[in-house]
């Protein structure tokens, strides 16, 4: 992988658009925590496309503007359990490689995805990689829900980050 691109989408079909903070602040979030790292990207990609946007529609986008270079898909684990609710995920699953993130969640991933082996821990489907990395306790809704409780969220921030959030007054109400 060469480039990670942070892909901000400004209406998620499957969430409600009212709890978002207009699309140039989440962005502008982005940028700055991951300006101190050059492989790492915030794109505004969906900010062109119709609303509300799907994924598949945005790779499709990406491959026809960008035709060399090849594109995959990282979620976290929650998204995976729910990635049979998108528009066309057998498409995005035929046609991109699909990295999963672990993360703390409830229940069990759709067994269409994974296929146990007797004695061991099983497969996932063979365009899914489960990556192996820590679990890391840090999620959107956690920050909005420690700023409006008003924990010491500023170690999950960067400085940069924390001081726009803090500054806006987001998450308060």
């Amino acid at each position: 992988m060469d480039e990670v691109w942070f892909v901000v989408t400004p209406h998620n079909p499957h969430k409600k658009k009212k709890n978002l903070l207009e699309d140039y602040h989440r962005l502008a979030m982005v940028e700055m925590a991951i300006e101190d790292y050059p492989k790492l990207r915030a794109s505004n990609v969906e900010f062109k496309l119709p609303q509300p946007n799907y994924t598949i529609n945005t790779l499709v986008h990406l491959e026809e503007k960008y035709p060399r270079q090849q594109f995959c898909l990282i979620m976290g684990e929650d998204n995976l359990k729910s990635f049979p609710k998108w528009k066309n995920y057998d498409v995005i699953l035929d046609r991109y490689p699909i990295y999963v993130y672990p993360r703390i969640s409830e229940g069990v991933i759709d067994n269409q995805f994974y296929t146990p082996v007797e004695g061991g821990k099983g497969v996932y489907h063979e365009k899914i990689t489960m990556v192996n990395a820590p679990i890391i306790e840090l999620s959107s809704t956690l920050i909005r829900k420690g700023v409006k409780e008003k924990k010491n969220i500023r170690p999950m921030l960067t400085k940069e980050v924390w001081k726009y959030v803090d500054e806006m007054n987001f998450y308060r109400k």
